[in-house]
This record gives structure tokens, sequence and C-alpha cells, in this order.
């Protein structure tokens, strides 16, 4: 296994992303979940960046992170233009956490689920679980019936003996959680989003000739467009704004 001080880090418009592909940042992050580590990741596209500009708790958040994967495409291309890194893919939340559970199984680690959209979701998701790595023990479950409120506590989650807490409450609920929660939880804390609604079968993912393109932001505003059109018009904006800062030297 690889331990933290295996992966360099980069600053794209005021983040550090760590240079990693999917079998390093799942083998950093199942040696902290097996060494109990209170151990902190998150997968960002563009819009985790923008929150990151927009919101100051986002912003602290950010910053005590252990790991940034560049969840989106046009994140891997800023790297690779600014800093020659020769990332090949992105490192995609969804996909990141089947690579982590896949090295945590052998293992027999324990997982405690944290979100879903439903009790349905979450009951989905552990399925799955049990039926792809049968070795993995789901210790327990928690989702917020009031989705503004906190009210799961560190001392509920270590009292369940998990390596790792998988966080499905959106960006930037769950970065800010985890963040509250670093040194509290002695596991392994991914916030990895959709990963709950797509592995429990109820949201499709992007086809991947769109993913490949950093186009995954249209497909889910052509499932979603009444929620998501004005985050997509003001996220895609702002970031391109941005980049054209730094392209004249603003430092982030």
């Amino acid at each position: 296994m690889s331990s933290a001080a295996d992966f360099k880090k980069v600053n794209i418009l005021g983040i550090d992303f760590a240079v990693v592909d999917y079998d390093l940042a799942s083998s950093v992050i199942v040696d902290a979940a097996n060494r109990n580590e209170s151990f902190s990741v998150f997968a960002l596209p563009v819009h985790g960046i923008i929150e990151n500009h927009s919101d100051e708790q986002m912003k602290q958040a950010t910053k005590t992170a252990n790991m940034i994967v560049p969840d989106g495409q046009p994140v891997r291309w800023c790297m690779n233009h600014f800093y020659n890194v020769g990332l090949k893919d992105r490192v995609y939340g969804p996909k990141l956490t089947l690579h982590v559970l896949d090295k945590a199984n052998p293992l027999g680690l324990r997982v405690f689920l944290y979100g879903g959209k439903s009790e349905e979701t979450v009951e989905r998701f552990s399925n799955f679980i049990r039926e792809k790595y049968p070795n993995i023990v789901i210790c327990g479950t928690y989702r917020e019936d009031d989705p503004t409120v906190d009210t799961l506590t560190p001392e509920m989650v270590n009292a369940k003996r998990p390596h790792i807490l998988l966080v499905g409450r959106g960006c930037p609920r769950q970065e800010k959680w985890i963040s509250n929660n670093q040194g509290k939880i002695n596991a392994a804390m991914m916030a990895v989003g959709a990963a709950f609604s797509f592995h429990a079968g109820e949201t499709a993912q992007a086809p991947r000739w769109l993913q490949d393109r950093g186009l995954e932001w249209l497909h889910r505003l052509m499932t979603e467009p009444r929620r998501l059109w004005k985050r997509y018009l003001v996220t895609n904006s702002m970031f391109l704004y941005l980049l054209f800062q730094k392209k004249l030297g603003r430092q982030f």
C-alpha cells in the first residue's frame, strides 16, 4: 500500500489537487482506512472550484482536506496544461468509490454510509456493496431527514468502528461536514456525492464519450434542467472567467 506522502499536489484556482490516478488514490485511501486514520477525501469538479471561491466555509474545508482528486475532465486538463503532470484520466468520485471498495474487500474493512436521497437509496447502495464486495462489512447507515441539519456525531460513527465513511450529501455540505469532523472520526472519510444514487441504480451516468470530453454537466443538465440550469450557467461562466484571470497572471 502507498502512504499519504506518495503523491504530490498542484494548485488549480486556489485548490491543491492531488496528482493521482485511480490506483494510487485508492491505495492511499485504503492504507489510511486500514490504520483507522482520520483522513479526508474530496472529489471536486468545476462546481467544487466555484463553491470554493464563493463559500468561505468551503474554502476552509478544502484547505484542511488530505486529498482532493480531480473529479472533472476540465480540472485534469488544467492540471496538465499548467503543470504538465501527464494525468491520463480524471478521478471521478463514483468510480473512485468502486476502486476503494475493491481494495477494501479482501481486507474485510468496515464501511459506514452517511447520506442518500432516501432510505431506499441507502438500502439499494448497501445491497450493491454486499453483492459485489462480500467481505466488506456495512457497519452502519445514517441519513438526515432534514438535509439542512447535521445530527450525526463523531461518537455515533466511532461507536460502529468503521474504517471507511462514505458521505453522499452533495457539494458543499458533505465537504464541510467532513472538514468539521476531521480528527474526530477514526476513518477515511470520502465525499462521494452522486455515488449513492449511481450505484443504487437510481441515476444514470453520462455516456462515456460525454464524460471523456468534459461534457458530463450537459448530460446532467438535460436530465434535470429545472434544478441545474442556473448552477451550470453560473458555474461554467465563472470557471472560464477565473481561468482567464489565471492566464493573465492572477494568483489564487
